[in-house]
Order: C-alpha cells, then sequence, then structure tokens
C-alpha cells in the first residue's frame, strides 16, 4: 500500500502491535509521530514489527530561528510589514507562513528608525532573518537589520523592475522615479549602473 504522509502528533498504534522506532514516541501505550512524514513498518524476526516515521524530501520544511528566508510584503503600516514566506534558504515551501517585520530602533546602523513605509511596499520581495517563531496562527518574527537583508526585488508604478541605487533607494529604469526601500546589500555584479 502506497505511504501516507503523517502529520507531527498522530496516534500510530498501540505498544502491543509494533515497537517504536525513529520519528515516534510513546505516552499512555500508544506510538504517536514525533515529525510529519511517512510511516515505514519492518518486520522484525524476534517480535513485534518496528514502525518509523521517516521525514521524506516532500515533507514540509519550517522556518527556524536564525535561517534566511524569501518573502513577499502583503500589507504594511507605521509599525510593521506583514509578509508571506516563500522560500527558506533556497526551498520552496509548499504552504505560505505569515510573518511580519517590525519598525525597528536602536540597531546603530544607518537605516536605524526608518519608518516601515520608507523600507517596503506590498509586493516588494524581501530577504529577512527569522528572529522568533511567533504565536499560535504561526506568524514569524522576522528583521531585515543586517545590511545583507532586505528588498531584493521591487517593482515601479510602472510595472517595471527597479535597480537598487543606494542602501536606502531603487530607481525605475523606465521612468527614471526613485523610491525608498531598505535594499539588500546585493553582490557587485547583480548592481546595474
Amino acid at each position: 500500500q502506497p505511504l501516507r504522509a503523517r502529520p507531527l502528533g498522530e496516534r500510530l498504534c498501540s505498544v502491543e502491535e509494533a515497537t517504536a522506532g525513529s520519528g515516534t514516541y510513546t505516552r499512555h501505550g500508544f506510538i504517536f509521530s514525533s515529525l510529519a512524514g511517512c510511516l515505514e513498518k519492518r518486520s522484525e524476526e524476534s517480535g513485534l514489527p518496528v514502525v518509523s516515521v521517516v521525514r521524506d524530501a516532500e515533507s514540509q520544511l519550517l522556518p527556524d530561528v536564525g535561517a534566511v528566508v524569501t518573502c513577499k510584503v502583503c500589507s504594511i503600516n507605521s509599525r510593521f510589514a506583514k509578509v508571506h514566506i516563500l522560500y527558506v534558504g533556497s526551498t520552496p515551501l509548499k504552504s505560505t507562513f505569515r510573518g511580519t517585520i517590525r519598525y525597528e530602533r536602536g540597531l546603530g546602523s544607518p537605516w536605524d528608525g526608518v519608518e516601515v513605509y520608507k523600507s517596503f511596499r506590498p509586493g516588494d520581495i524581501v530577504l529577512a532573518k527569522v528572529i522568533s517563531l511567533g504565536d499560535a496562527q504561526s506568524n514569524y518574527l522576522l528583521s531585515t537589520a543586517e545590511n545583507e537583508l532586505g528588498v531584493v526585488v521591487a517593482r515601479s508604478e510602472a510595472g517595471v523592475q527597479m535597480v537598487p541605487i543606494s542602501w536606502c533607494e531603487m530607481q525605475c529604469p523606465q521612468t527614471h522615479t526613485k523610491d525608498f526601500r531598505k535594499v539588500a546589500r546585493v553582490q557587485p555584479q547583480f548592481l546595474q549602473t
């Protein structure tokens, strides 16, 4: 039979039916999955089969504290930007996670205390770092305080991809309109003059 993906914490069977293998734990006489993945049952000559849960390549990767994520800005106000996390490192996520980038003060950087609306606009693609795992709504708290983090792709009002011209501005190559952004310090080969 095809292996069925098991959610984290699913009750798999009783300890009378099998022995707990990797990716599982035992509680109150039952075996539960300790990670999301596929159930494997291996027969043992000595007695009970061993059940394991294996995280397969298809299983969900979760953003973790310290991870650099790529996200898309959905909405902004004066205090924070709401984003959808699209990638963890270079791995695309199968389902959307929400994140919040807060207005940051006291960073001791040229970006110190610049308002959110001068940093991001809805639709921007941003590199950010996960600083906490957030609340029950899986709302991750993100930071773009480091120079390497910030906006990597932004479109102008004319719908054209903008070009970074400084750490705090991008320009539309078509209309030459400038907009404030918290620009990620990209490698020189990506900068157009």
